[in-house]
Order: structure tokens, then C-alpha cells, then sequence
């Protein structure tokens, strides 16, 4: 268990940075966050009730639908390297409720494994950051585009086993960096966008360094 010695507040916290729906807002909670924790200015509060998994704090947009309706474009124009783009940062925006979400649900976990969840938000958080600019370079913004729930729908059917959620998020996202990414890369880089294989070259090193 993870001792509450500092200051309290670390669940409040982390539920307080799931249910912000501003990506930004969300963004920069969980720098805070981290940097709190870190320093010893937060730690766990083990009174704090753990509430049952829900939707995470999001945006309005994107427009949730099937994985299957998500329309797919071809790289060749601006708007389907921007729906690319979009894709991912989508997946990013989960993963930092994932993230999250792992280091205040499982409270029986060591304090090293909320370290390294809480590293692991501020990384997608940054990785988000990165990708939304290079999104509006291509004249568009988060949310634009309709997107799937598949990554949130895993983390709630493994609310109640941490060894299950454990087994599938992370190999999932791992594959993502791993099986996907380069290929978008080559992709992208026969396109002419060195500005997007830029960005997906930095947050694939950072994913799987």
C-alpha cells in the first residue's frame, strides 16, 4: 500500500484530473500532479472513496461511434493525413485516462506503481500536446473528427482485476508503437509530411525506449 505520510490529496487528485474535460485543462492537471507527487506535496489519501468506473472527463467532441464508422481517408490530401492525426491523438487522450485511472483504482498496488502510471499519463499528455498542434497546423482541431471508444471500454470491462487490466492495456498500446506507428511513418514519409513523421518518430522512441 502506498503510505499516507505527505500532505494528502493524491485520489482526490487523480479523480480530479479524470473528470477534467478540457484536454488542456486535463493536460496540465496531470503535470501538476506528478510534479506534486514526486516532491512529496501529495500522497494518498486512503479515506478518499474509490468510485465506480464511468466515462472519464472529456470534451463534447469527438463524436463517439463504432470503430467500424470511423471513416477512413487516404494520406495523399491534407485531410486524411489530418485524420490520421486525429486517430492517434484520440488514442493518446485515452491513454491518459488510462493511465490515470490505473493509478487510483488499484489502491493495494506499491507506491512505484503509481509512479510509474502517473510517468506514463504525463508522457501521453505530452504526446496529446504534440500531436493537437500538429493537427492544427493541418487546419483542424481535436474533436473535429468522430472517433471510437474501444481503449475506455477495455479499462472498464478490467475495472475489478488489475493482473487482467495489466495483461491487455498495456500490450495494446505497446503494439500500437510497435506495429503501427512505423508503418504510419513510412506512410506519411512517401507523402511528403515530414512534419507529422517528426512528430510520430519522437512520440514512438519515447514508447517504446
Amino acid at each position: 500500500m502506498i503510505p499516507a505520510t505527505a500532505s494528502a490529496g493524491l485520489f482526490e487528485a487523480l479523480e480530479n484530473c479524470l473528470g477534467a474535460r478540457r484536454p488542456e485543462e486535463k493536460c496540465a492537471a496531470v503535470r501538476d500532479l506528478r510534479a506534486a507527487f514526486l516532491s512529496g506535496r501529495t500522497a494518498a489519501d486512503p479515506d478518499w472513496p474509490l468510485r465506480p468506473i464511468g466515462p472519464p472527463g472529456r470534451p463534447e467532441r469527438p463524436l463517439l461511434v463504432d470503430a467500424r464508422d470511423v471513416p477512413r481517408r487516404r494520406l495523399g490530401s491534407p485531410e486524411g493525413r489530418a485524420a490520421l492525426v486525429h486517430a492517434v491523438a484520440h488514442i493518446e487522450f485515452n491513454a491518459i485516462n488510462l493511465a490515470l485511472d490505473a493509478a487510483y483504482r488499484f489502491r493495494d498496488m506499491p507506491e512505484e506503481f503509481v509512479s510509474d502510471w502517473l510517468s506514463v499519463a504525463e508522457d501521453e499528455s505530452r504526446h496529446f500536446e504534440m500531436l493537437r498542434g500538429r493537427l492544427q497546423a493541418l487546419g483542424c482541431d481535436y474533436g473535429d473528427l468522430p472517433a471510437h471508444n474501444g481503449l475506455w471500454e477495455m479499462a472498464e470491462a478490467t475495472a475489478s482485476d488489475c493482473l487482467l487490466r495489466m495483461a491487455l492495456v498495456p500490450r495494446v498500446l505497446e503494439a500500437r508503437g510497435l506495429d503501427v506507428t512505423p508503418g504510419m511513418i513510412r506512410r506519411l514519409d512517401a507523402a511528403g509530411d515530414r512534419e507529422t513523421v517528426a512528430v510520430l518518430e519522437v512520440i514512438l522512441a519515447e514508447e517504446v525506449g
